[in-house]
């Protein structure tokens, strides 16, 4: 990736038309980004894009992430695409704040998080489509064929997963272009607005998954979940819909770090990241809300036959924020 990075340098200065510096932006786990400035101040973003990321199934192929990028960008969610390169891509700087958990958490920010949803969401379809149900089914095959590690009890979970694929197929809503992978890190704030990047992952999906992912990441718990779906919907009645992905976005993105922590060794090395920390508290965030006594409502609910019941008990302690 080094030689990527510096080729790309090359001809973005030549694009530029004068020197450039570059400083690594931290955080990510897959992709290398830095901010690249000239001497007079103008700044964008270089993502070089590994491509073991897609070939392991933890993201899509490089050509259509920057074709999605550009279709958000097209909405007035991305950032635009200013220059393709080879392995690379040079993005629009977007100048703000990174958000995190404690931030998306905020009531004051749920509306704007929610508007972002709705413009990305608005925007044109992406080149391609994402089911977290399928992803899981895909991580769950790299982690048998290459016996990589996964929580204890894990697959114990599973039989319980097409069930929830069909209450959530009872109702669902038209496709609309999803990020699918909302950490709060993949949120700027800046002008009164919410502008959101990282399109590794995107695909045409339910919008209510949008929801849950977003709510899994920041760890909401259920009245969170609600003033969400209220602010995104105008109405709280498909939070069960919400709720019922945020458990699935648990279980599908633990089996994400096993993989990237097993197939991306010298990425996962370089890291100083612990996999295993991130995946065990990921499931069991999912297996308490799967044991939970208001789960089973929650699959009536979503198949459209009673009111879900009311919260959990209190979630434990929140780790601090993780990158993906």
């Amino acid at each position: 990736m080094p030689d990527v990075l510096a080729s790309a340098l090359e001809r973005v200065a030549a694009w530029a038309g004068r020197p450039v510096t570059h400083t690594p932006i931290t955080g990510g786990l897959s992709h290398h980004v830095v901010r690249v400035e000239t001497g007079t101040g103008e700044r964008w973003v270089l993502r070089v894009l590994d491509p073991r990321v897609s070939a392991a199934g933890l993201g899509i192929p490089l050509d259509l992430e920057i074709a999605n990028t550009e279709r958000a960008a097209d909405a007035g969610v991305g950032a635009r695409v200013l220059l393709r390169l080879p392995g690379a891509v040079l993005l629009e700087h977007i100048d703000g704040v990174t958000l995190d958990a404690a931030a998306v958490r905020d009531p004051a920010m749920t509306g704007r998080v929610a508007d972002a949803c709705r413009r990305l969401h608005a925007g044109p379809r992406f080149a391609t489509d994402f089911s977290i149900f399928r992803k899981l089914e895909e991580l769950l095959a790299l982690c048998r064929a290459h016996e990589l590690k996964t929580p204890d009890g894990f697959e114990d979970r599973l039989p319980v997963v097409p069930d929830i694929e069909a209450a959530l197929e009872a109702r669902r809503p038209p496709d609309v272009p999803c990020h699918n992978d909302l950490l709060p890190a993949n949120f700027i704030y800046g002008d009164d607005a919410v502008r959101i990047v990282d399109y590794q992952l995107s695909g045409n999906n339910d919008p209510a998954f949008e929801l849950g992912d977003i709510a899994a990441e920041a760890e909401y718990d259920p009245e969170m979940v609600a003033r969400l779906t209220r602010a995104y919907f105008g109405d709280e009645e498909p939070a069960a819909r919400v709720r019922l992905h945020l458990i699935m976005s648990n279980l599908t993105w633990t089996l994400w770090f096993g993989v990237h922590h097993g197939l991306l060794t010298e990425r996962a090395a370089a890291a100083g990241f612990d996999y295993d920390a991130e995946a065990a508290g990921k499931f069991a965030r999912a297996a308490r809300d799967l044991d939970d006594p208001g789960f089973g409502p929650l699959l009536d609910d979503a198949r459209g036959r009673r009111a879900p019941a009311r919260p959990h008990a209190p979630s434990p302690p929140r780790p601090p924020d993780r990158p993906r």
